[in-house]
């Protein structure tokens, strides 16, 4: 058992980013192409947090070309390189699954002053 949280806790992230449910944050993920290796931006709303220590993880939504776009990154992937945070949300709720159901201003959350 503790070769398991040993090795857990060498691949764990020393600086974690402060994210919370209601951010517009931007992830900087890296992609494999073949042999090649490119940073790719997803910028969108948190809308949930999931998990703890080595799989926690955090749900990111957009709307790209009309269609809502959902993508859950491990916060202590070696694949996420950097996670910028835009603007604070104000919200009341852990999950904001009910910003599916929204189009247009609707789907908006308020900042946090």
């Amino acid at each position: 058992m503790d070769l398991i949280k040993a090795f857990t806790n060498e691949q764990l992230k020393k600086e974690l980013p402060e994210v919370n449910v209601g951010d517009t944050i931007r992830v900087h993920n890296k992609i494999k192409e073949g042999t090649r290796e490119r940073v790719q931006l997803f910028e969108g709303t948190v809308i949930a947090k999931h998990g703890g220590g080595i799989s926690e993880t955090f749900t990111v939504r957009r709307v790209a070309y009309g269609v809502g776009v959902e993508k859950t990154f491990p916060i202590h992937s070696p694949n996420v390189e950097k996670v910028d945070i835009i603007r604070h949300g104000k919200v009341r709720r852990a999950k904001l699954y009910y910003l599916r159901d929204r189009v247009g201003k609707a789907s908006k959350v308020k900042e946090r002053i």
